[in-house]
């Protein structure tokens, strides 16, 4: 897990250096371990190294092939790196190192860049072909590693992080119109290639672009998720035998490819426990789990301890656990912000930012939960959707004619995000209204809501986060199983069959939860205060983002203005405009 960064020049000028040790110094968290860049003529790299695999200075980036000419930044983890240097060995290659990173630049020079479909693991990668004077830039199938970049008629640069582009200069940082709508209306995902400035783009996930020397640039999709069921009917015994077998292989796989030991977030939750479980059912022993907690509000507990200490006591875990105070996650709160590559309306960041700063004072790697709620049906509105065969009802934070109410009119446009959710859901290869929403998620939702806030909080401490529910070909066995076995028991079905036994009854018969943060969720005292200040300040009013009346509307009763998924909106549009000053106003 790294952070990386680099420049092509189509101008026949050299890579600025200059350029690239300011990205590097935006990275340095993301890999605290080791820094290096490598000037190439007309291509720079820059890598930042938090090291995991080969730990020896062999394993460094940028890294470099002599034998196939090319150089390569990675960030990521391939899990299946073993079993292609074997592969890659009997087909006559050598190796110099024990990383996962030489295993690509192999790769690449047997498969040149069709690489991308042997690996299973998470990654971002740019690969300079020196022969070829191409430029290859990939994103793993599940978007768990970023990958963004900006271009002009001159170069193009690409980084880890948004912020790392913009201070190595030049980059517009006026507001994508389209974004906004897709940000205010899906609880701030913004789908790849867009983000919310219009000088930034993301690489899309299960994509590669190829840039040659001119700047001509081709793009490839190289999977897609199917959602049909097989053509072997299958009982559901049989479905959760082979969910159970999926999912202890994605464990195991992000156990093993480690040269430093792994631990687990451990929330309470019936995700998170069933890693313990699956981890000693693999045979782990001494496992390092870490919980988090906060004080209590009136209307919600602020931990979820009573369970995590059940999954604790029943497998002996090296537990630690941490209390948080409301008064750090308010004046703390900047500082996850800060960490944010876009902007993130989800209560739980400064949470895992919190967490995430302990944790990595014991460990370098842990596994986490995300992705099952959305790989296995766990959310609430999933049967509602299947009911009604409908998707914006239950899912979007506000209806068109509300968005033009809130955005200034030089924003506004067309239904952008009816027509992004209409295409999602129209795809083919899925056989019911709910596959297309299932896949919709785990492909486009879940890649810039949890997951990319999950990698933003961790790597701010140099903590690399795996996340065996996005196993691809986990998810793949799951998103062609029937939807019974997702959405039956209240949802995620599948996983307390295979559950019952491995962790306590109490934690898989619990009412859904969500990582509890009260003093961010009850708008009140000192986080109203700071919305309000935020948004009546100068900056906000000569952005000119937001409608004046719809901001008053909001703040005047906060509490009565929520999105359908009980989302604060007062809360949507503070983030952003915090996130903008931020990262541009400064």
């Amino acid at each position: 897990m790294c952070g990386i960064c680099g420049e092509i020049r189509f101008d026949g000028s050299e890579a600025s250096a200059p350029a690239i040790a300011r990205m590097m110094s935006v990275l340095a968290p993301r890999g605290p371990d080791h820094g290096d860049a490598k000037m190439l003529g007309r291509v720079g790299f820059g890598h930042r190294r938090l090291a995991i695999i080969d730990l020896s200075e062999r394993g460094n980036q940028p890294m470099q092939d002599q034998s196939s000419d090319t150089s390569l930044v990675f960030n990521g983890t391939i899990y299946n790196y073993r079993e292609l240097r074997h592969t890659l060995q009997q087909k006559g290659h050598q190796f110099f190192s024990d990383s996962d990173t030489e295993v690509i630049l192999k790769s690449y020079s047997e498969w040149g860049a069709d690489c991308v479909t042997h690996f299973t693991g998470m990654f971002a990668f740019a690969l300079w072909d020196n022969s070829k004077q191409s430029l290859l830039l990939a994103r793993d199938r599940m978007g768990i590693k970023p990958l963004y970049y900006t271009r002009d008629k001159n170069r193009l640069r690409f980084a880890s992080n948004p912020q790392a582009l913009l201070a190595a200069g030049g980059v517009p940082s006026d507001i994508d119109p389209i974004a906004i709508h897709h940000h205010l209306s899906l609880h701030a995902v913004i789908p790849a290639p867009r983000t919310i400035l219009r000088g930034i783009r993301k690489v899309r996930p299960a994509h590669y672009l190829q840039i040659d020397r001119h700047g001509k640039t081709t793009q490839h999709q190289y999977w897609t998720l199917a959602a049909q069921r097989p053509k072997e009917e299958l009982t559901d015994a049989e479905w959760t035998e082979r969910i159970h077998e999926a999912l202890l292989n994605a464990v195991k796989r992000r156990l093993m490819a480690a040269d430093v030991p792994v631990g687990v977030l451990l929330s309470g939750g019936l995700d998170s426990s069933m890693l313990v479980g699956l981890l000693y059912e693999a045979g782990v022993e001494n496992l390092h789990t870490f919980s988090v907690g906060f004080e209590d509000a009136p209307e919600e507990k602020g931990s979820e301890f009573e369970y995590s200490d059940q999954v604790v006591e029943r497998y002996q875990t090296r537990h630690k656990k941490f209390l948080i105070p409301n008064r750090e996650v308010l004046t703390r709160l900047p500082e996850a912000v800060s960490a944010m590559a876009e902007p993130m309306v989800g209560q739980d960041a400064v949470a895992f930012y919190l967490l995430s700063e302990r944790v990595s004072k014991e460990v370098k790697v842990v596994q986490s939960g995300q992705g099952a709620d959305e790989v296995f049906g766990g959310y609430f509105w999933y049967p509602q959707m299947a009911q009604s065969q409908t998707f914006a009802k239950y899912y979007v934070d506000r209806g068109h004619d509300e968005l033009l109410a809130a955005i200034a009119p030089r924003l506004h446009g067309l239904d952008y995000t009816s027509g992004c959710i209409n295409d999602a859901l129209t795809q083919p290869y899925a056989d019911e209204f709910i596959d297309q929403v299932l896949r919709f998620d785990v492909t486009t939702l879940v890649v810039d809501d949890p997951v990319k806030r999950v990698d933003n909080m961790t790597m701010a401490w140099g903590l690399e986060a795996r996340v065996p529910f996005l196993d691809h070909q986990l998810v793949e066995c799951a998103a062609s199983m029937p939807a019974h076995m997702k959405l039956g028991s209240g949802g995620k079905h599948v996983l307390k069959l295979i559950s019952r036994g491995l962790i306590p009854d109490a934690v898989i018969d619990r009412p859904k939860g969500y990582f509890p943060v009260p003093a961010l969720k009850f708008v009140r005292g000192e986080f109203y205060d700071f919305m309000h200040d935020v948004l009546t300040s100068r900056a906000c009013r000569e952005r000119d983002i937001f409608q004046p009346a719809y901001v008053s509307q909001l703040l005047a009763a906060p509490e009565r203005h929520m999105t359908p998924l009980q989302g604060s909106k007062l809360w949507h549009l503070a983030l952003l405009e915090f996130w903008l000053q931020t990262h541009i106003d400064r």
